[in-house]
């Protein structure tokens, strides 16, 4: 019967992340063959995947990350069943790597669908689920292309946000870099009113509409006072609108032109544990 020795089961491990235990189990189940020991562990992750299919996961880590040109960008959820879980070293260097990936993919599918160290992402949170014991997943999967992207990780790694700017201007990764903590602090709902859906528009003036004709408002000023909601409305959720959380005698779009008169914010993504 075969006996693993400590260096066959450190490179299992290296390998796949997984126990000591379970490595060791895995090799004597496989009698020392590395591939049958690899796919026993996955195996072990389908049947605890399977098993803990309908757990709630909304604990875990979000990251952001932004490729060395500061072009491209992605932030990724890596949930998990629980904060104990969530804050581990090893989940969080893991959600980093995955975020890395995440950078060069459209889409979520796409994403899971896509090679990591020689199984498929899909694949790997299986795995992991089996290592861990909990339901690992990807929630939120955001991605942004722009002129100068900035990312922000808020302190837990619960919230993340990349902010584009129209161009790699001298401190302009500071500006990406605040705005995305703007964005991160202050969840706006669009960049500006121009980018506020017609949905939510005007659902806003039938609710203001309605709190002012129980008020007793003549109906010929309400449209009036109506212009001025909207305004408000407007800058207290549309991120250029929105007061600098650094300097809130400044707008957001202020704080950027005083860095540059030419530069904007052109767009921003932002994802959250839910």
């Amino acid at each position: 019967m075969y006996t693993p020795v400590a260096a066959d089961v450190a490179k299992l491990r290296n390998i796949t992340g997984a126990g000591m235990m379970d490595c060791k189990k895995a090799l004597v189940e496989a009698d020392g063959d590395f591939d049958k020991a690899i796919e026993n562990l996955r195996k072990k992750g389908q049947k605890v995947a399977a098993n803990r299919a309908d757990r709630d996961s909304h604990e875990g880590a979000v990251i952001a990350k932004v490729n060395q040109d500061n072009t491209m960008g992605a932030i990724i959820a890596l949930n998990c069943e629980t904060d104990f879980v969530g804050k581990n070293d090893s989940f969080v260097e893991l959600a980093h790597e995955l975020a890395e990936q995440a950078i060069f993919y459209a889409n979520k599918e796409e994403f899971l669908a896509s090679d990591f160290h020689g199984m498929t992402v899909a694949e790997k949170l299986i795995e992991q689920t089996g290592i861990i014991g909990e339901k690992i997943e990807i929630g939120a999967f955001e991605r942004i292309e722009g002129p100068f992207l900035g990312a922000y990780i808020h302190a837990g790694n619960k919230i993340a946000a990349i902010t584009s700017l129209s161009a790699n201007v001298d401190g302009a990764a500071e500006v990406a870099k605040s705005v995305s903590m703007q964005v991160a602090a202050m969840n706006p709902i669009a960049l500006d009113e121009t980018m506020v859906s017609q949905e939510t528009i005007d659902k806003e003036l039938e609710i203001e509409r309605e709190l002012l004709t129980k008020e007793g408002k003549p109906a010929n000023i309400i449209d009036n006072i109506l212009k001025g909601k909207m305004q408000r409305f407007y800058k207290d959720n549309t991120l250029v609108h929105q007061s600098f959380i650094k300097d809130s005698s400044v707008s957001v779009a202020d704080y950027v032109k005083s860095i540059n008169s030419d530069l904007k914010v052109v767009g921003y993504i932002r994802a959250s544990l839910t």
